[in-house]
């Protein structure tokens, strides 16, 4: 418990935006109870005496501000300032530090730091520093465009990350050429009069082409892609020696109606479904997962690969997989009509969905039908030519148990957000033409709820088996960040409570669908929870609102689900399972939890360098938009069509004095009395766009304020600012 409170002073007090308060206060922000404040205060005693906390004169709680250096990472910003975010999160809030104070330091770099100024601005403290020395380079390979300028040669950096120019010399070694995609190596660092110097090694392709940007989104992101032999030996020994009749000790199932449900383009199909009725009239799901373990040992080159990679990687047109293609999209992948070994859980339903029984067991199953999910959905629309009957009623069936198993979940407290993702579509040379919301019919919720269920069976029996695995957890949100989110929901004019639980979070997200602020409050509600990552720790998954949760029907694609099935096959040979080199559970959950978020945000770069590679063809377009966002500079807008987000400075909303409303959340006009909310629906016109930067500029498409000789300097009517003000509420 002890622990607990440490975590939780420490992210409280580390927060940019946290305010000094009595420790009473902060107790009551954290939510603890009366009868636990003893521990609390002995948590908070303990950081003290560390020198991780300090308090004040007025006993105000505040983070430790020593003499000291700090240690932390440095976070650049393109206009030449950055943070340095301490390695210690509690030690002090960020550091801003100045564009002159840098020391040069790039992105991601660890650096120490001293602190020169702390202030007090809006009832927020403030800390600024400097760069005192470069601990650790984060990296000294770039990848970026080649540009010539009349003194010489250099490469733009993509991303924001690193946005100096690199100079570069001898260009004809590697017969690179203008506008090219590169992989540059530094040798030497910015100086304070000198820009990085690097030497190119690796020719990508022309810039703006899809394998170009491709292979620059794999190498910026240091993706593994290339398999190397001992892999590749392992994976055809395993896929060749394959025998489907070899295991008598498995569960047969070639007799069932087993079916795969995956997106068109899918080729590693690692779950399928059956559904039965039991003697009682119960509903009996299987859930039959790829055993993937059963070709994998631990230990073995492909199982230390697999580690190394955490997951696949789905990019737009492209898949870099955790296993190689012989055994994800061969003998692993639950191929319609081919013997195939699985992993199965059997979950035993009443009528309300409640669990009467899990069972488990090593399988041998023959899927009956591949569908997509487009397929499934005209099944239940009773588009149903071309299906076999009992395609048709076991896809019925499974709408009717998911029906009865989400309900029963969102009684629970699950919680589902509406973030529709963007799917792109591409010509016939792999250039992106348009793009559309992906598909998001019910068959996919279906899916959802099923997988959910075996994750849940699986990491309950690891659990009461007592045997430490790999859980996926989602902690809950801390009280500062509901009160945040408060904030917000009630500047949108929404009756939300101060603490909200769950169950409030549900109301909310029910109260804004269809209205235009839908996309904005699902957004800053998904903002305001924790982060999902894979830890030993038991502590629940709070979106789920499951106590016992982990990854189990995705071993093809993920290293976390492979564990848990050797766990699981330990269990079922009635043998201790088998285990990996990797000893340390939490260490590999961070490894593979950094590995997912790479996955993701490898995805978001190439789509948005795609999308905006379409949108430079269509400057002065007008798209509709979203704000999802207000500062004092400008207007974040989305369009949720292309799922990309841009910039409208504020010049750009009419000839006003514009100005930001921190409490309110508002940008209003001082004399029109026009303001903009979160949610409001825009029109946007494209002004220009910066791919090397991945920045869209906006314009809005009619001002909101125009420009008029007549009351140019006149002052502004009251009554007109109220008027307009009414005007834009029922808009």
């Amino acid at each position: 418990m002890l622990d607990n409170y440490s975590e939780s002073i420490k992210k409280a007090v580390g927060r940019r935006d946290y305010k000094p308060v009595k420790l009473s206060k902060l107790a009551k922000n954290l939510g603890v109870e009366q009868k636990d404040y003893a521990q609390f205060k002995e948590a908070f005693r303990q950081l003290r005496q560390n020198g991780q906390i300090a308090i004040t004169g007025g006993n105000l709680v505040t983070p430790a501000l020593a003499s000291s250096l700090v240690t932390g990472t440095f976070r650049a910003n393109p206009k030449g300032f950055g943070f340095v975010v301490p390695l210690e999160p509690a030690s002090h809030a960020d550091i801003f530090i100045p564009p002159d104070e840098t020391k040069n330091a790039m992105n991601g770099d660890i650096v120490s730091a001293c602190i020169t100024r702390k202030t007090h601005r809006e009832g927020l403290e403030r800390l600024s520093g400097k760069v005192v020395e470069i601990l650790e380079r984060s990296q000294n390979r770039f990848v970026g465009t080649l540009i010539k300028q009349s003194r010489g040669w250099f490469v733009q950096p993509d991303g924001s990350g690193f946005t100096d120019l690199i100079g570069v010399d001898d260009i004809t070694a590697k017969n690179v050429k203008e506008k090219d995609k590169v992989v540059v190596e530094i040798i030497t660092y910015p100086q304070v009069n000198s820009l990085a110097r690097g030497v190119i090694i690796e020719v990508l392709g022309k810039a703006g082409r899809y394998e170009s940007e491709l292979n620059s989104v794999v190498r910026q992101f240091h993706i593994p892609d290339i398999f190397d032999d001992s892999c590749l030996s392992q994976a055809h020994n395993a896929a060749s020696g394959f025998n489907p009749d070899s295991d008598d000790k498995r569960l047969n199932l070639e007799d069932k109606i087993i079916i795969t449900i995956d997106p068109p383009d899918a080729k590693d199909f690692d779950d399928a479904i059956s559904i039965e009725k039991d003697s009682n009239g119960n509903w009996v799901l299987g859930v039959h997962i790829a055993d993937v373990s059963h070709f994998i040992k631990a230990d073995s080159p492909l199982d230390k690969e697999a580690y190394t990679r955490g997951n696949s990687v789905y990019l737009p047109q492209k898949t870099i997989p955790m296993l190689p293609e012989v055994l994800s999209n061969g003998v692993c992948s639950l191929q319609p009509n081919q013997k195939r070994f699985c992993k199965s859980v059997f979950i035993t339903y009443d009528s309300q969905a409640d669990i009467i029984n899990r069972d488990y067991a090593n399988t041998v199953i023959c899927s009956a039908s591949r569908l997509t999910y487009q397929q499934a959905e005209q099944i239940l629309k009773g588009r149903t030519k071309d299906f076999s009957p009992e395609v048709i009623k076991l896809i019925k069936d499974m709408e009717k148990l998911s029906r009865i198993i989400e309900a029963r979940r969102i009684k629970a407290g699950m919680l589902h957000l509406a973030l529709p993702e963007t799917e792109l579509v591409f010509d016939s040379s792999e250039r992106v033409v348009d793009a559309h919301p992906a598909d998001d019919s019910y068959p996919h919720t279906i899916i959802e709820m099923f997988m959910v269920e075996a994750n849940e069976a699986v990491a309950s029996l690891a659990d009461k088996l007592n045997i430490p695995f790999l859980r996926r957890i989602h902690p809950d949100p801390d009280n500062m960040s509901m009160k945040e989110l408060t904030q917000l929901v009630r500047t949108l004019g929404i009756s939300f409570p101060q603490n909200p639980n769950r169950f409030d979070i549900q109301n909310l997200l029910d109260a804004v669908k269809t209205k235009n602020c839908e996309f904005a409050v699902n957004m800053y509600v998904l903002r305001s929870l924790e982060k999902a990552v894979y830890s030993p720790v038991s502590i629940g998954h709070y979106a789920l609102a499951s106590r016992h949760y982990s990854h189990f029907t995705s071993p093809i694609r993920r290293y976390a689900d492979l564990l848990l099935h050797r766990i699981l096959d330990g269990h079922l040979r009635s043998s201790m399972p088998e285990q990996s080199g990797q000893k340390d559970l939490a260490q590999v959950g961070k490894h593979i939890t950094f590995t997912e978020e790479r996955a993701e945000d490898a995805e978001e770069e190439l789509k948005t360098v795609l999308i905006l590679q379409m949108l430079k063809k269509r400057l002065g377009d007008e798209i509709d938009c979203v704000v999802t966002g207000l500062a004092k500079f400008g207007v974040f807008a989305r369009c949720l069509k292309f799922g990309i987000e841009g910039l409208i400075p504020l010049e750009e909303l009419g000839p006003d004095n514009w100005q930001f409303h921190q409490k309110s959340y508002c940008i209003t006009g001082v004399k029109s009395g026009y303001a903009v909310h979160i949610g409001d629906k825009i029109k946007a016109r494209i002004v220009s766009i910066n791919i090397p930067a991945r920045q869209l500029n906006l314009a809005l498409a009619e001002p909101l304020a125009r420009k008029s000789a007549k009351n140019k300097k006149s002052k502004p009517n009251k009554k007109q600012v109220r008027k307009n003000r009414r005007n834009r509420h029922r808009r």
